[in-house]
């Protein structure tokens, strides 16, 4: 990996997942031809046929996920139905020969990138309406192929759908892999070849090596230092859009999984599931503008945060970059705040927002903050206290054990 692949990623901290396929005409879910085990047949003439993006507007999705404070985007250019979103000559399962009669990845790579934020395609190794993917029913994923046959077409079929999205749509800077399939799954050899035809990519880790980007979905589990990670989120709770799930998380929750990501050193990446037109649901759109107007008054923390050494405490997350400490405020304390357990001298501190000196003591390991603005009503956003110390942020006491007091 290349210090300008590690830096863009570590700079980014935020990007947006972009769920989108035939399942979203469903409105139940990504996971629906498997939940309700629909036959090829009835869904391509349910769903794929249906799936038009008549409102498919991939510079408005850019200007969103811009306007969020975003840095990336990852588009699901296939999920486990096996349906692509590009024009692949492996398969008349695809977007250009049903439904939108277009290649939905080619206008996506070009407005991202013309929007300034890096492109990323997920895609599923599995394939449930494949002849011979082992298992499109399973409640689980399959654990055998059929025979070595089998496997070998497979790996054959999905290696070349991802050479055509390799080789067509100019610099891909992070391929997310997904979906389970049986070993071997060829991931070594296919994995060689993509950064053979892009140098530059990031490769997420659910493929074997060589990987890039380690990933964890719906909580947060960080990397061991020095190791790209990222978390995935949903903003409800399903991936692709469901008509009936109106259980949203709030900007609040939204900033505070991302300073709890980036306060190990990781990135948050958040899904939006547009409906089957392309439009992004109201509430999705409502929650991503406050946390980008929230990122423009108080982002200065994200880009290139630091591993924080700083665990324990009663009021919020704490991050760092440099030689800085940002107290991420999400529960008031009153007038005042005790920062403890901290080895650096102080040199200041100030709120982030306005710029307002505030006024200090420092005992020992404790560091009495005065002045300290409230946090009131339900909802209300975390407000920042950026303290300047001398050397890299230390504390005496490290966490050594997984346990932490609620």
């Amino acid at each position: 990996m290349t210090n300008n692949q590690n830096s863009w990623f570590n700079e980014a901290r935020f990007g947006m997942f972009i769920h989108w396929g035939p399942y979203s005409v469903a409105g139940r879910g990504e996971w629906v031809a498997n939940r309700e085990c629909i036959p090829k047949a009835e869904y391509a003439e349910k769903y794929a046929a249906n799936f038009r993006a008549e409102n498919y507007d991939p510079a408005g999705w850019a200007r969103l996920a811009r306007d969020a404070g975003m840095k990336y985007a990852v588009l699901t250019v296939r999920h486990h139905d096996g349906f692509c979103l590009w024009d692949t000559r492996t398969t008349d399962f695809n977007s250009v020969k049903l439904g939108a009669r277009r290649d939905l990845v080619a206008d996506y790579a070009r407005a991202m990138r013309e929007a300034g934020l890096r492109v990323g395609f997920y895609f599923s190794m599995a394939d449930w309406y494949h002849p011979d993917y082992p298992g499109a029913f399973c409640r689980d994923w399959p654990q055998a192929w059929p025979d070595e046959a089998a496997r070998l077409r497979f790996v054959d079929y999905y290696y070349r759908q991802l050479e055509e999205l390799m080789t067509r749509y100019g610099a891909i800077d992070l391929l997310w892999y997904d979906g389970c399939i049986p070993s071997p799954t060829g991931g070594e050899a296919i994995n060689t070849r993509i950064k053979q035809l892009q140098p530059e990519i990031l490769i997420a880790n659910r493929n074997g090596r060589p990987w890039d980007v380690q990933c964890c979905e719906q909580a947060i589990k960080a990397a061991e230092p020095g190791v790209l990670w990222e978390a995935c989120m949903t903003l409800n709770d399903n991936w692709g859009y469901h008509a009936g799930d109106d259980n949203w998380k709030s900007a609040w929750h939204v900033i505070r999984l991302l300073t709890e990501t980036a306060a190990q050193s990781g990135n948050l990446l958040l899904n939006v599931g547009p409906m089957a037109d392309g439009t992004i649901p109201a509430e999705s759109v409502r929650i991503l503008k406050d946390v980008g107007a929230w990122l423009r008054v108080n982002g200065e923390f994200l880009p290139h945060s630091g591993r924080s050494p700083y665990t324990w405490n009663n009021w919020g997350v704490t991050t760092v970059k440099e030689n800085r400490i940002y107290l991420h405020v999400f529960k008031s304390t009153g007038g005042e705040l005790c920062f403890a357990d901290i080895k650096n001298r102080v040199l200041a501190a100030r709120l982030l927002a306005d710029g307002r000196s505030l006024s200090f003591v420092q005992q020992g390991n404790r560091l009495f903050l005065k002045g300290i603005p409230p946090v009131t009503g339900a909802g209300a956003m975390p407000f920042i206290i950026v303290i300047d110390v001398e050397g890299v942020p230390e504390t005496l006491s490290p966490q050594t054990s997984f346990w932490i007091a609620g």
